[in-house]
């Protein structure tokens, strides 16, 4: 860590509340996007899912061209797209067009996870083997083609990502269990961790990443961040409140119940059973929630032991209005200022 201060972003699943719409959830997402580029976060993200009705956000990459035309300053990106679902030939050329109609602004985040579950995987795509190696071997495409460089006798010798453009999308690997870590030290993109799926390892994950980082083209020094469940509100009692209704929300899902977030009248009187609190204790761990002041430490704590400069909030809620004013306070507490130009991270 240095002195730096800690910045702060947002991934977005683009949650469909309870009594609501995909739209409604879609237009909450531009909203929020843009509230972020006015308070001063530094990227906002958006997720990939399939066949669900919890969640909207389906096509990171058409959001992010809507999303960053009606923004100005902050980063936007995706948390991420899935990679196997595609060819890493047709990821390059989506985001070097990204790149090309916002220069210095786009991120493009890849994971290796479904998004959903293995029969909707395996339709979106029949040849993927969810096999490691060809997860490797999509990313070094994917990496080649993003910055034109030609191994002998590669396919890149012949096929070109267009458009052409001075700048690349910043390339980051995305990571619930540290594995792919290690390919975004090998091949020199950035990395981010996923704590709010998986709140165990994380730091020593990141530690293995820095030690095996190679300078690339990308970059020259190791990039990370961690995201996590993150719940503001001005007091004590409203945050118990949107992290009970989170966890069991968490729950219904690990479940396979595809319901939406209830509110918290709902929830409060509901009886866990053993092996629930037992879930619960550990899903615990993946939500940081609290007042301003609380939150502001908890986060520096967790960045520290992390060893990383940037923390990438997920919230989600009932209520649109505590959703968007957890936000709020979160960039009240830490003074966050948005960027005179597009912001740089490395």
């Amino acid at each position: 860590m240095t002195n730096k201060p800690l910045r702060l972003s947002i991934l977005d699943q683009s949650p469909v509340r309870q009594g609501a719409t995909a739209r409604q959830a879609i237009l909450e997402t531009v909203e929020l996007a843009q509230l972020a580029d006015r308070l001063g976060y530094t990227r906002y993200w958006v997720s990939e899912h399939h066949n669900t009705a919890t969640l909207a956000g389906s096509t990171p990459e058409v959001l992010i061209a809507h999303l960053a035309g009606v923004t100005q300053r902050i980063r936007v990106g995706s948390g991420g797209v899935m990679l196997p679902h595609y060819s890493a030939l047709k990821v390059a050329e989506n985001f070097r067009m990204l790149e090309t109609l916002f220069p210095g602004r786009i991120d493009l985040g890849v994971g290796r996870a479904p998004g959903s579950d293995r029969l909707t995987a395996s339709v979106l795509n029949p040849s993927n083997t969810f096999t490691e190696n060809d997860f490797i071997e999509q990313l070094m495409d994917l990496s080649r083609y993003l910055t034109d460089t030609v191994e002998p006798d590669s396919i890149q010798e012949k096929v070109k990502a267009a458009p052409h453009a001075d700048t690349v999308p910043e390339p980051w690997i995305l990571s619930s269990s540290g594995q792919s870590g290690l390919f975004a030290a090998y091949l020199g993109m950035a990395f981010s961790f996923a704590h709010f799926i998986n709140p165990v390892g994380g730091p020593r994950m990141v530690q293995l990443y820095k030690d095996r980082f190679k300078p690339s083209v990308h970059l020259q020094e190791p990039l990370a961040n961690v995201a996590i469940f993150v719940l503001c509100a001005e007091t004590e009692e409203k945050a118990c409140q949107l992290h009970e209704s989170l966890a069991l929300q968490m729950l219904r899902l690990e479940r396979g119940e595809r319901v939406q977030m209830p509110p918290y009248e709902e929830i409060k009187d509901y009886q866990y059973s053993p092996a629930e609190q037992e879930r619960l204790a550990y899903n615990w761990q993946r939500i940081i929630s609290g007042t301003p002041q609380q939150l502001k430490q908890q986060l520096t704590d967790l960045a520290e032991q992390y060893g990383v400069e940037e923390v990438v909030a997920v919230t989600i809620t009932h209520d649109f209005a505590d959703r968007r004013r957890s936000y709020e306070l979160l960039a009240e507490a830490f003074a966050l200022t948005p960027a005179a130009e597009p912001v740089a991270t490395h």
